[in-house]
């Protein structure tokens, strides 16, 4: 890890990022499930939609899981391949399937059916730390989900975030309620954050975890010791505490498809920017950037801006990137 002045940044190197990644199903066109007459596959993992816009920006980055030896499996890993993520080191286990997930929109929402117990992934242990891109990574991307999928996979996520380890973790909350039925969420993400170099957390994540009146000054009083932590606070701002103190950046305006990945390409794009050596301002504002490629598609991975256009809007005056319209 080093130091710059007052401002932490991540040592240059290589991003590992660690999770499960699912095949994912949805009707098409969106419609009750129970109508369906046709399912179009994706895939869907938080982990490794970082990844992806990770390579997206240059960043060189690997996504290490476990996959079933089934077709699903395959799907996954070509996908996320795609972009660049070096997929080399992610295990196929024979015994175990890649885990599925399968959404039912609604008008009041979309709700998700998982079937990823006992999954590849799900059996996952502190013994992946011990393999060769984690002990050669700069930085390695855990979420708040792999803990809640099983002993083992909780294991490795405490292990991951000892006290002394070679590399920096950033660490989104990343709360999914319906992994957590025994309400163990709030003390053990609460925990393992505190342990993490950056953190990542939505505002309302945070009040549905550990009080419905926070601030965001609140939530870094909860999480006094990592040495970033970034408060989002939806379509409002997002609010990066540093030891140069807190900084706002509002969130530029969106025409939003679909929610889901954006908080996933917010973090890519606010580590790449740490990563890159970005201010802090900026890396908060690639982060907006990121996430509105996500918000602006039908899955988890949308186009970016080209690489002229992203510096013309990271170098905006701060009243000209307030005044954006959706139209960036």
């Amino acid at each position: 890890m080093t130091v710059t002045g007052a401002a932490w940044r991540p040592a240059p190197g290589p991003v590992l990022c660690v999770g499960e990644t699912m095949a994912a199903l949805a009707p098409d066109p969106p419609g009750p499930l129970a109508d369906a007459g046709r399912l179009r596959m994706s895939v869907a993992g938080a982990e490794s939609n970082v990844a992806m816009y990770l390579a997206d920006h240059g960043v060189p980055v690997a996504w290490l899981s476990a996959l079933g030896d089934d077709p699903l499996g395959r799907r996954v890993r070509a996908a996320v391949a795609a972009p660049g993520v070096d997929v080399s080191h992610v295990r196929t286990d024979p015994a175990r399937p890649t885990g599925l997930l399968v959404k039912d929109p609604s008008p009041d929402g979309t709700r998700v059916h998982y079937y990823r117990r006992g999954s590849a992934a799900s059996a996952l242990g502190p013994d992946l730390l011990d393999t060769a891109p984690v002990r050669g990574a700069a930085l390695v991307h855990l979420t708040g989900i792999t803990p809640a999928l099983s002993p083992s996979c909780r294991s490795l996520t405490e292990q991951a975030l000892a006290p002394v380890r070679p590399y920096a973790v950033s660490f989104d909350v990343n709360h999914r309620p319906a992994l957590w039925p025994d309400g163990d969420a709030p003390a053990v993400l609460r925990d393992l954050a505190d342990r993490a170099d950056v953190v990542l957390v939505g505002l309302d994540e945070a009040q549905g975890l550990w009080g419905a009146d926070l601030t965001a000054q609140d939530v870094r009083a909860l999480l006094p010791h990592p040495r970033v932590l970034v408060v989002k606070d939806g379509p409002r701002a997002a609010t990066a505490f540093t030891g140069e103190g807190p900084v706002t950046v509002p969130t530029p305006p969106v025409r939003v498809v679909e929610a889901v990945g954006a908080g996933d390409a917010f973090a890519a794009g606010f580590l790449a920017g740490l990563l890159q050596g970005r201010s802090v301002m900026a890396a908060l504002r690639l982060g907006h950037l990121t996430a509105g490629s996500a918000l602006g598609v039908t899955g988890d991975h949308g186009p970016l801006p080209d690489r002229e256009r992203l510096e013309e809007l990271l170098a905006l005056p701060t009243g000209e990137w307030a005044a954006l319209t959706p139209q960036v």
